[in-house]
């Protein structure tokens, strides 16, 4: 029987404990939550006093302060995190919500035609991204009755990807938009043989990473993906609605935005007003307005975060903590009719576990009233997400205890 001693043993070897200290975590809490809303760290804290301060004193004169320009700001962080990703410079840009750089996407480069209209997405998709999907394919006067199809799951939590690779095959298929983590299970698509299962098909591929960016290795260089977005408000600890992100590969930077604004102009042209769009050479192009300052300042501190570790030891602490979670809900759990619906093997997992109960609403209320942080999800899945920068053996331990507990009542 795994003991809390057993957890604090663990927590003692642990090479990433420095980084927990540079969060602030909230008092009493245990807090599991983290593919929902990163905890506020010191550096994003510092970055958005810096750019206040900015503002406070120079007002719009910061737009081209010689010291931290706001013009180029966005550039410049888009540059560390393609780094981060494994792209190329000019193929990464931080720029609007989620959704609206699926918008953006989708704008560009969903081109229907006869022989391929049809966009592909998994039946499990998150909501927003078969929201957007659908009002395209009305732009186009497609009904998504015939024309979105899907790839379906067999048990309600997984995707298959053998099924996605024949879906890719069928007639008429132009796009897909998949996810590389399965928001509802946890689940990590094997990426790779779906990328080359794709330029097999000559479908147009794009990821939504939102679950996968921050607490599995990215390397876009090397996938090859036609493009990818994420949001950076769960295990990149940004901030609630903090500033999305984008990649396009560099074979199709050479595409006019389907939403084009301002801020996609060439640098050095931008200001010169004038009526006629002239896109950036890179991502750049693909934004819209003019950047969200304060939130790209949280995305700045945050990924100065990232510097104090690397990704394969986040995501080896990370593999860590969910195969923990395993063993407790396997000890404590599974006797009261608990169900893990995250695949166990190491490489088709991301970075949290949810558990299939009838009682996941009530129990996720009772817990939180113990000030034990998780997330629910209907029908009835709990979500833990031990997130590798600041969560502790300890706290899982902790929070199925109090599972346990809940589920005795």
């Amino acid at each position: 029987m795994i003991s809390l001693s057993d957890a604090q043993n663990l927590d003692s070897g642990d090479p990433l404990a420095h980084l927990r200290g540079a969060f602030c975590l909230p008092a009493g809490v245990v807090y599991l939550n983290g593919n929902s809303l990163g905890l506020l760290s010191a550096p994003a804290e510092a970055a958005i006093g810096a750019m206040i301060d900015q503002w406070k004193a120079k007002a719009g004169g910061a737009w081209m302060d010689p010291a931290d320009a706001w013009f180029d700001y966005t550039e410049r962080v888009s540059a560390r995190l393609a780094a981060f990703v494994g792209a190329e410079r000019g193929e990464v840009i931080a720029t609007g919500s989620t959704t609206s750089n699926l918008h953006q996407l989708l704008a560009t480069f969903y081109q229907p035609t006869p022989a391929r209209p049809a966009i592909l997405i998994d039946s499990l998709a998150f909501p927003s991204d078969a929201h957007a999907v659908q009002s395209h394919l009305r732009l186009h006067r497609l009904e998504p009755e015939t024309h979105l199809r899907k790839v379906a799951s067999r048990d309600g939590a997984t995707i298959d990807e053998a099924a996605i690779e024949a879906m890719l095959q069928a007639p008429g298929v132009s796009m897909a938009i998949l996810p590389a983590v399965v928001y509802g299970s946890g689940q990590l698509i094997d990426m790779p043989r779906i990328t080359r299962a794709a330029k097999q098909a000559g479908v147009m591929l794009g990821w939504d990473c939102s679950h996968a960016i921050g607490a599995v290795p990215l390397n876009f260089g090397k996938l090859d993906c036609d493009f990818a977005f994420w949001c950076h408000y769960k295990y990149m600890n940004a901030g609630p609605g903090a500033v999305a992100g984008m990649y396009v590969n560099q074979r199709h930077l050479t595409a006019n935005p389907g939403l084009a604004g301002w801020f996609g102009m060439d640098k050095s042209r931008q200001f010169l007003m004038q009526h006629t769009f002239e896109p950036a050479a890179g991502a750049g192009r693909f934004q819209v307005g003019s950047p969200h300052l304060l939130s790209l300042a949280a995305l700045r501190g945050s990924l100065s975060l990232f510097d104090r570790s690397d990704i394969a030891s986040l995501r080896s602490k990370s593999l860590a903590l969910t195969e923990f979670l395993f063993r407790l809900i396997d000890e404590r759990l599974a006797k009261h009719g608990a169900q893990i619906v995250t695949p166990r093997e190491p490489h088709r997992r991301g970075g949290h576990v949810s558990i299939a109960h009838e009682n996941a609403e009530q129990i996720c209320k009772a817990i939180a009233a113990e000030g034990i942080v998780t997330d629910f999800r209907r029908p009835g899945i709990i979500r833990i997400t031990p997130a590798a920068m600041y969560s502790t053996f300890e706290e899982c331990f902790r929070a199925v205890e109090a599972i346990d507990v809940a589920l005795q009542k």
